[in-house]
């Protein structure tokens, strides 16, 4: 009994744990939506707020099978917590060997990808906030190179362009010294024009692509000890999930034959009643 109380609650403490943090995507994302600007036009590929609401109702709904179907021992829930939790396990395998055999069509997908992002840079506040966290955070510009940025109407060379930010880089670009404390918003400012041995002498011109790439090599061991950590707990649940499961069978089955070996001799002792003295 104790070990089944063991993978019990087990199970109910790594699906409540991940319910808490599923309602705070989901808190996060709404928070993100209604303090948008309600003439953007939001599209999953490039929303942040939009992927934390799927991703956090997508978690919410998995961990809330998971919590109560241990908690209450309620095998439906469990079978379907463990159905889904497979199917997220086979999809994540899955995409990673896919990445790993099309790696150019992968490459080609996420630089459209960031390059769709370039282009709705100052349309949308929460992808404008990311992409500035990635440039300064990977010390990187654009995509492929700063001249990314022509792609975007406010920074893009057109002589037409009536932006003060024509043929510009996002500031976020700019090398900041480690002793500066107020950063100059337009050291961008024309840098596109600028060739890219004059202009790495204040901003990055290398592209986040690239220097994502190299991070990610670089950390693989991090990289690949993560991924496989979170898999081997998505395992860890399903197997518990399992073993709960099957403890709860045992425990119906056990109690049914009870039930019938009860009601066989009550059955015999109603068809054979006992006659005192009679031998």
């Amino acid at each position: 009994m104790r070990g089944y109380r063991g993978i019990k609650y087990t199970l109910f403490i790594f699906c409540y744990f991940f319910w808490v943090v599923s309602a705070v995507l989901i808190a996060v994302g709404i928070y993100a939506k209604i303090a948008k600007e309600k003439d953007v036009v939001d599209t999953l590929t490039v929303d942040p707020a939009l992927l934390l609401i799927i991703v956090g109702s997508v978690m919410f709904l998995i961990t809330f099978l998971g919590c109560f179907g241990a908690l209450r021992n309620a095998t439906c829930l469990l079978k379907m917590f463990l159905v889904i939790l497979a199917v997220v396990f086979i999809l994540q395998v899955a995409a990673g060997v896919v990445g790993y055999l099309f790696t150019d069509m992968v490459m080609e997908r996420t630089e459209k990808l960031m390059m769709k992002a370039i282009v709705r840079y100052r349309e949308d506040r929460d992808l404008e906030n990311a992409i500035d966290f990635v440039q300064k955070k990977f010390q990187c510009c654009g995509v492929e190179n700063y001249k990314d940025w022509s792609q975007n109407p406010y920074f893009n060379c057109l002589d037409t362009n009536p932006s003060l930010e024509a043929c510009g880089v996002p500031f976020s670009c700019c090398i900041h010294l480690k002793n500066q404390t107020v950063h100059n918003t337009m050291c961008g400012y024309g840098k596109q024009m600028q060739k890219k041995d004059l202009a790495r002498e204040n901003i990055y011109t290398l592209g986040c692509l690239e220097k994502i790439l190299w991070w990610t090599k670089n950390n693989l061991r991090l990289v690949g000890g993560l991924t496989a950590g979170l898999l081997l707990l998505e395992v860890c649940m399903m197997l518990l999930a399992i073993a709960q499961t099957s403890w709860i069978k045992k425990v119906q089955k056990k109690t049914e034959d009870k039930r019938a070996g009860r009601k066989s001799r009550e059955k015999d002792i109603f068809e054979f009643p006992d006659f005192p003295g009679f031998e």
